[in-house]
Order: structure tokens, then C-alpha cells, then sequence
């Protein structure tokens, strides 16, 4: 027999999206229940970006969940582009009147997320199999799925779709009234975690004639570096000694000298891709965050872009059922999908300025050391990178 739940909001996914918008909604009392494909385990262990633009710190504070943040996260005033041995450095702070971002991974918003629900005994079903949507065009759609051998059915008012590129939700959509614009990249990013110290105390985003390179780090103690890489590269294929070894070639001779070797305690080949989904709405079904777009890494839009999707679509929730005003529910979609493509623009733009791109000509390297030396002469330029990095207004 099938057990019937009735709730208000029904989400789809328990990443950083889907529990911040469920932590949203409760604190303004509106009723919602989250199903995972995933384990708990596995979603808690996925390792992601970590810098958080001010917009989401706010969003976290706003949502309750940002002691650990504030006591742990990493302020950061500004960080490096390197072309060879030449550095940049963009003072976020100078050029913004005073914003900044903050270093906290993925990871850990997660956990702080998925903690306040557990506290709060707020509703989420892990490890849902068989997870389907349904009557979307309805008044009362629905979210099916089994677990443990039970049957399970979410009546509800709307559905969240939270639940990342490969989800269900955006594949329930009828493809006629749904359009996808992609970009994939010829590229990968070999990524590695390592407890070492990061090599310096901002991050250092860099071209070099070997690919791109990317300085990042997860806390004082905790390293997270980046190579460009080909598509079709095997894991197995670099070592630790490898890794390092070609990064150190990358670096600026200073940094380079400074690096600390370790070994690694995550490492990961990531595929880059832009991708856009219009609308984000379908009859009473929303998408957010990676369902409904993906940026590539250079830049750190992705998480900051699923959060500003939640502040949009919390906010229309709350008008709804607080206010009785369904505007900005209709409007969630043409609102959210303004900043995104704003954001997919910004990654775009920084993701071609830094790579190699096997079918690029000797004209197109001279573009992109042109770019790089516009930035570097003009603090125009070099404003608006920096706004486009601490994060867009909503």
C-alpha cells in the first residue's frame, strides 16, 4: 500500500539548493518535505567549490545556519590571475567599496544544512529509488518514489526541483516546452585535495603555455589545486608526484618555491560545460540551481548561483502563502534567469581569458594575452571583473 504524505512544497534533492530553500520555508512556517536519491553519506561527502559570494553568506545567515561559516570561513579581500610569470593581483575590496567573498566549501554548507534540518526534525527521505514527478499541471502535483520496499507519494502545492543536471525533474518537462542552450569545453579540470598549506593566502587563478592552473584552498591547513587536463584522461594516469610536479611548472617562480608538497586525499577529474534551461517553470514545477544550469568552475558561480535561484524562489513561496501574492511566482523564472545567464556570461568570459582550447590559433593566444594586459592597465576592467566575482545584486 502506498503511503500518502500532504505537504506544501515538495523538494527534489538534499544538496546545498534543495536544504537551503527547505530551511527557508520552515523558518517562515511553510510546510515542505525533501527526497534524496543519494545516501546521506554520499551526499555529505561530495567535495565541491568553496567560495562563497556575500549574497549567500547572508542567505545562510538569513536561513540560520552560519555559526560554523562565521567561526571557520576565510575572508578573502581579493585574489591573483597569473599569465607565465606575471601576476595580477584584483583587490575585491578597493574596487567594490568594501565587498569580499569567503572560502568555506561546499562540503560544509552541506553539513551545517543538513544538521539544522535533522535538528529542527524537519521531513527528508534519503536513498528514494524509482523517483518520479508527476501531475505537474495540476493544483496538487506529486512526487512518487520507494524505499526500504515501501511506497511513498508527496501530495503537494508546487515541486522544487533541486536535484542537480542529471535529476528527474527537469526530464519530466515535455522536451517541446523546454529549450536548453549548452557549451562543452574540450577541457577538464584534474582536481586534488590535499592537508598541506595553500601556497599563498588568496587564490591564484592561472594561464600558462602547459593549461590552466587554479590555487584554491579549503582552510589554513587544507589545499585544493586544479590542472586543466584533456577529456579523455585517466585518473590512474596521475600520480601525486605528477600532479605536483606539474603544477609547481605552472606556478610564478616565487610561488613555486613556496609550494608544499603532500599527498592527496581526494582527486577527481571534472568535465566543464555552460548550460542553460528556459523557462525554470513548469506548471506547478520550479528548477533550481543545477537542474536548471551549469556554469563552469572558473569564476565559483555554481553554488552562488543555486543560492541566488533559493532566494528568488523562497521568496516567491513566501509571498505566496504569507502574503497571498502569486507575482513573483509567475515571475521566478524571467527574475532568476536574468542573473544566470549574467553569471554564465562572467565564467564564459574568465573560463576562454585562462585556457588552452586545442583548436585555438596563434591569433587567439594573442587575444587572450591581449586580455590579460587590458586588465592589467585598466582599473576599469579590472572593477568590473571584480564585481562580476563578489557576486552580482539579486
Amino acid at each position: 500500500m502506498t503511503k500518502i504524505i500532504k505537504t506544501q512544497v515538495a523538494i527534489v534533492g538534499a544538496g546545498p539548493s534543495g536544504l537551503l530553500l527547505g530551511q527557508l520555508l520552515s523558518k517562515a512556517g511553510i510546510d515542505n518535505v525533501i527526497i534524496e536519491r543519494q545516501a546521506q553519506e554520499y551526499v555529505l561527502a561530495r567535495i565541491r567549490a568553496g567560495v562563497l559570494e556575500q549574497g549567500t553568506v547572508d542567505l545562510l545567515n538569513e536561513a540560520g545556519v552560519s555559526t560554523r561559516l562565521y567561526k571557520e570561513g576565510l575572508i578573502h579581500h581579493g585574489f591573483d590571475i597569473a599569465f607565465n610569470q606575471i601576476q595580477l593581483h584584483i583587490d575585491l575590496e578597493k574596487l567594490t567599496n568594501g565587498k569580499h567573498v569567503t572560502v568555506y566549501g561546499q562540503t560544509e554548507v552541506t553539513k551545517d544544512l543538513t544538521q539544522a534540518r535533522i535538528n529542527a526534525n524537519l521531513p527528508i527521505f534519503y536513498s528514494a529509488e524509482d523517483v518520479q514527478v508527476t501531475d505537474v499541471l495540476s493544483p496538487s502535483p506529486k512526487v512518487s518514489f520507494t524505499l526500504a520496499g515501501q511506497s511513498y507519494q508527496i501530495e503537494s502545492d508546487y515541486i522544487a526541483g533541486c536535484d542537480g543536471y542529471h535529476g528527474v525533474c527537469r526530464a519530466s518537462i515535455p522536451r517541446s516546452s523546454i529549450q536548453e542552450f549548452e557549451r562543452v569545453y574540450p577541457f577538464g579540470w584534474l582536481g586534488i585535495l590535499s592537508d598541506t598549506p595553500p601556497v599563498q593566502e588568496e587564490l591564484i587563478y592561472g594561464n600558462h603555455p602547459d593549461g590552466f592552473y587554479l590555487c584554491s584552498m579549503r582552510s589554513h591547513t587544507r589545499s585544493r589545486y586544479y590542472l586543466q587536463c584533456t577529456l579523455d584522461d585517466d585518473i590512474k594516469n596521475w600520480s601525486d608526484e605528477r600532479f605536483w610536479d606539474n603544477l609547481q611548472s605552472r606556478l610564478p617562480l616565487p610561488l613555486a618555491n613556496q609550494l608544499v608538497r603532500g599527498p592527496s586525499i581526494e582527486k577527481s577529474i571534472a568535465p566543464l560545460r555552460s548550460f542553460v534551461a528556459e523557462p525554470l517553470k513548469y506548471g506547478q514545477l520550479f528548477l533550481a540551481g543545477d537542474a536548471g544550469h551549469i556554469v563552469p568552475p572558473t569564476g565559483a558561480k555554481g553554488l552562488n548561483l543555486a543560492a541566488s535561484d533559493v532566494f528568488y524562489l523562497s521568496k516567491a513561496l513566501k509571498a505566496k502563502y504569507l502574503d497571498h501574492d502569486t507575482m513573483l511566482i509567475d515571475d521566478y523564472s524571467s527574475t532568476a534567469l536574468k542573473r544566470i545567464w549574467k553569471a554564465e556570461r562572467f565564467s564564459w568570459w574568465l573560463t576562454n581569458m585562462l585556457h588552452h582550447f586545442p583548436e585555438k590559433s596563434s591569433f587567439d593566444q594573442r587575444i587572450q594575452q591581449a586580455e590579460f594586459d587590458y586588465l592589467c592597465s585598466s582599473e576599469q576592467a579590472q572593477k568590473a571583473l571584480a564585481e562580476n566575482y563578489v557576486g552580482l545584486p539579486y
